[in-house]
């Protein structure tokens, strides 16, 4: 299992060397609702873990003010001893593709070239660079020229998300999308 850095302090990027998920993402910010995954529910049980989040190959864990290095070592146990033991992902099977959290787009009808546009700018350009940083960010909605958007993994409160948000994304869409 490797780990990387992401440009959040409070989060690092496992890399367990085979697929996590299929398809889509999953966070689970609390131990109830990690309590469908068998790796989150271990996950959260080490003191200090705040945040798990699966993407295709990997798994982000976010912690609060607790150190990385009493926190490490416990982490690569608990997802060595996961994927040793052979058990599932998700205790229910189900495993949601795309966003878990269950919330639907909101746009108006008429703006809805403008939102595929977006969509796919976000799917082809923003989401594999967010990736790389052990995060996720899906779009939600568009109203009154304002993209909404959800951020997830190690972009939820990550210091530098403004920076993502403002000079990355809103420059891009700024440039395809008058």
């Amino acid at each position: 299992i490797q780990t990387e850095a992401t440009p959040n302090p409070a989060t690092l990027k496992f890399i367990p060397g085979r697929t996590v998920l299929d398809s889509g993402t999953m966070e689970f910010t609390s131990r109830e609702a990690a309590a469908r995954s068998p790796l989150a529910e271990k996950l959260f049980g080490v003191p200090g873990v705040t945040s798990v989040f699966y993407g295709s190959d990997f798994v982000t864990v976010t912690k609060n003010d607790s150190d990385w290095q009493h926190l490490k070592p416990a982490i690569l146990g608990a997802i060595m001893e996961h994927y040793m033991s052979g058990a599932p992902l998700m205790a229910d099977g189900i495993v949601a593709s795309g966003d878990a959290d269950g919330e639907d787009e909101f746009f108006d009808e008429q703006d809805a070239e403008t939102v595929e546009v977006i969509k796919d700018l976000i799917e082809t350009r923003v989401r594999p660079a967010v990736a790389n940083d052990g995060g996720d960010i899906t779009f939600r909605g568009f109203k009154d020229g304002i993209v909404y958007l959800n951020m997830k993994g190690s972009c939820a409160g990550c210091p530098s998300s403004t920076a993502t948000l403002q000079h990355g994304i809103q420059n891009l869409l700024k440039h395809f999308v008058p």
